[in-house]
């Protein structure tokens, strides 16, 4: 082949490479919906489900299916059945506020295929169960007080790889509860000279590297994205992979008969020393300071908003770590559900102390002052939205509130862009 053919072959090849056919989605789906719009009843009224196994759009003849109903996390019907036009109609009811939850699960091919609906029952109603400790405000308060007794010493490098022409990132570090003992984080600053607002961003639950968040410095504002597990953020995956499996492993489980040794102490601690360190070390504005994350980021977005009032602003996304002793009533309780399995049986001090670390009790030391943005999904099965409702409930502050009824565990594109927007609302970049 001479070089002409073989240029005009490559020069082919790179026109139609990114056509290339791209994995999305599944031919079988499964769907359950509700016959309420917004998929949400009053206590006593009935709800129908109707469950469609689809193949190309269309249903899908002689399928069978597995499927559970019930109070969330409680469901007492579980039964198998043939649908031979792929349809069935279902319906549930509940006598107290919560969300009845069905589960489908459809045998195509030798492969499963779920869904899922959980239909909420004046969910406005929710209350938790957790008791304040009397003591609670005054060991977090005493808790920081004892942190600030250690100098920040902070560290700065810059990632020049990261950098762009209006934002410079930084790997930071400062100490944290004692000597030695150290927070790492990302932090994007705006080059242009000038005082920012600011936004802390905590993470999700699991061991990981973080990348910062450049694009919201680049509207203008102050980020710092930070690790909890006191090790560099900027590592090769394989290292926290081997944290993940190994020394870290189950963390959120570490300490929890004593209140002083649970794993979370030094965690909410980096969270509040984080914003030291933005108050000391950045062109922060000395107005607008907030906080935000998801899951176990949720969670401690609760407490940073509840333990300092610096924060002006929040906004946690389907909250973990909420209402740990609601299982004590028969009803669902938050990630990573502690006492659900045994019931509790044995744990009298693990019960005692997760009442110190339960997203509840922080979400009552919200102010009026402090306004927040709550998001999460009816059908997510790891923060259920029975605790995700309570802990709404429980802020007596301003507060927005914005469903997405069909997410799981996970964000649509429409709440992320929601989400991003109200926080730059709230930092007058918008």
């Amino acid at each position: 082949m001479n070089t002409k053919r073989l240029l005009t072959l490559l020069a082919v090849i790179l026109v139609f490479l990114p056509l290339s056919a791209q994995i999305r989605g599944n031919n079988i789906m499964v769907t359950v919906q509700p016959d309420h719009q917004d998929w949400t009843y009053k206590t006593g009224e009935k709800a129908t489900f109707t469950v469609n196994v689809l193949k190309s759009g269309t249903l899908l003849d002689n399928v069978s299916i597995d499927y559970a109903a019930g109070p969330e996390m409680y469901q007492d019907v579980k039964k198998s059945v043939v649908l031979k036009d792929g349809t069935l109609k279902l319906t549930g009811t509940m006598k107290q506020p919560g969300f009845y939850r069905v589960d489908v699960t459809a045998h195509v091919g030798g492969k499963d295929y779920k869904g899922a609906c959980g239909a909420a029952f004046s969910p406005e109603q929710l209350q938790p169960s957790t008791v304040m400790p009397v003591d609670f405000e005054s060991f977090w308060q005493n808790a920081i007080a004892e942190a600030r007794k250690t100098d920040l010493d902070p560290t700065k490098r810059l990632l020049p790889e990261r950098c762009t022409k209006d934002v410079n990132v930084y790997e930071v570090s400062f100490q944290n509860m004692s000597w030695g003992n150290r927070t790492y984080g990302i932090l994007c600053v705006p080059v242009k000279e000038g005082k920012y607002p600011a936004l802390l961003r905590v993470p999700g639950a699991g061991v990981r590297p973080y990348g910062g968040d450049v694009w919201t410095a680049s509207q203008g504002a102050i980020t710092l994205e930070i690790g909890i597990h006191g090790v560099p953020v900027t590592m090769e995956q394989g290292i926290y992979d081997d944290l993940n499996n190994g020394a870290l492993k189950g963390y959120w489980e570490f300490g929890m008969d004593d209140r002083d040794k649970s794993y979370y102490k030094h965690v909410i601690m980096g969270c509040i020393r984080a914003l030291d360190y933005i108050e000391q070390y950045t062109p922060w504005n000395g107005k607008e300071m907030g906080v935000t994350g998801s899951s176990q980021g949720g969670f401690l977005t609760l407490a940073t908003a509840g333990l300092d009032k610096r924060i002006t602003y929040y906004a946690p996304v389907h909250a973990a770590l909420c209402d740990h002793t609601n299982w004590q009533r028969g009803a669902a309780c938050g990630w990573p559900h502690y006492f659900y399995w045994n019931k509790g049986k044995g744990q009298e001090k693990q019960i005692e102390t997760s009442r110190y670390y339960d997203g509840v009790n922080f979400a009552r030391l919200i102010t009026t002052q402090q306004k927040g943005w709550f998001s999460f999904g009816y059908n997510d099965d790891v923060v259920p939205p029975t605790t995700a409702w309570a802990t709404y409930n429980t802020v007596k502050g301003p507060k927005d509130i914005s469903l997405y009824q069909a997410t799981w565990h996970f964000w649509y594109q429409e709440q992320w862009d929601e989400w991003e927007e109200w926080l730059l609302k709230q930092m007058h970049l918008r």
